[in-house]
């Protein structure tokens, strides 16, 4: 298990930025990939960015150019830089953790195969005019 808690969200103005912060607990030698999802009023959850253990990233289409994504192995900490905020842009953003079988240990507690995700209770980023 890991426990996943969110900082860094708020209430911007359009083309403002904000940077959102996700540390990670717990079983944190199992995690093999983290990211960040987003809900909006009246939308589906979506991916917005994630990083995998080996350093590539992806990024959806509607925030390519504008976030970054980064992590921060020594604090299990991963983080969303996000620029030029739009208006809708606004979520509430989750933090996301993929456990993997990273060792002996990690596959006897139920992380080999297809894994576990873990999700944090999310950050509300809100952007205004």
């Amino acid at each position: 298990q890991v426990q996943l808690v969110e900082s860094g969200g708020g209430l911007v103005q359009a083309g403002d930025s904000l940077k959102l912060s996700c540390t990670a607990s717990g079983d944190t030698m199992c995690i093999s990939a983290m990211g960040w999802y987003r809900q909006a009023p009246g939308k589906e959850r979506e991916l917005v960015a994630d990083i995998q253990s080996g350093g590539s990233t992806y990024y959806g289409d509607s925030v390519k150019g504008r976030f970054t994504i980064s992590r921060d192995d020594a604090t299990n900490t991963v983080y969303l830089q996000m620029n030029s905020l739009k208006l809708e842009d606004t979520a509430v953003f989750y933090c996301n953790a993929h456990l993997g079988p990273n060792d002996y240990f990690c596959t006897g507690m139920g992380y080999g195969g297809k894994g576990m995700d873990f999700w944090g209770k999310g950050t509300l980023v809100t952007v205004s005019s």
